[in-house]
């Protein structure tokens, strides 16, 4: 049986991510909702204060999340440090009736903390250094407060062809023009890699930002 019922949304223009808001539904439903349907699931979800949000992600969706990833690899591998990507690892504090799915997440500086772990609980464990949101529609939640509550220093959301890199000050985001876990990342330089993506491929975009970074990094 499901735990709970919601009538099937109206249609919308395609291409416009599918966005279900549920309200009303308690922490403990929650929780009994995800165990319910698993792990094994194509959609995403945000939870703050009784509203349960749930995003179908799309193809135009993904593909920059893919390479926003594949440019993080990158300079950790250049850089010769680890990293931990965790992908839509579920954040969750129950004592702040908080939780979010990122579309990616990575530890850097605490690489060391949760390598190894198989499972990662909030607040005894620390967050993602590191998290990505790429959509194309409005939320019914503020993601930004949601990543804020539970500590994510710096969050990237690429949103219609932008790049937005936030960093978290005194429990707030500000907007950043560089990238606090990665300095030496030509933050101005990703959006045009991912538009021409679409022209020459993406292993072709990776292969240049490669190069872009080895050129960074002989200069430094």
């Amino acid at each position: 049986m499901s735990l709970i019922s919601t009538p099937i949304p109206e249609s919308k223009p395609k291409g416009i991510e599918p966005v279900i808001p549920l309200r009303g539904v308690s922490w403990q439903t929650y929780k009994a909702l995800m165990a319910e349907v698993g792990d094994d699931r194509g959609w995403r979800i945000a939870y703050e204060l009784g509203v349960l949000e749930l995003r179908m992600p799309l193809l135009k969706h993904e593909a920059p999340k893919r390479l926003l990833e594949n440019f993080i690899e990158t300079v950790a591998d250049e850089l010769e440090i680890e990293i931990l990507e965790a992908g839509a690892l579920t954040l969750e504090r129950e004592d702040l009736s908080r939780a979010i799915e990122p579309d990616s997440c990575f530890y850097v500086q605490n690489e060391q903390r949760v390598r190894g772990k198989e499972e990662i609980k909030l607040p005894d464990d620390p967050p993602p250094d590191l998290a990505i949101e790429s959509d194309y529609t409005s939320s019914s939640l503020n993601k930004l407060s949601i990543y804020a509550f539970l500590g994510v220093p710096e969050l990237w959301r690429y949103h219609k062809g932008k790049l937005l890199i936030y960093q978290l000050v005194n429990g707030n985001y500000q907007l950043s023009e560089s990238s606090l876990t990665f300095p030496c990342l030509p933050v101005a330089e990703i959006v045009p890699l991912i538009e021409q993506s679409k022209e020459i491929g993406q292993r072709a975009v990776v292969r240049l930002f490669r190069k872009r970074i080895r050129e960074i990094l002989l200069t430094k």
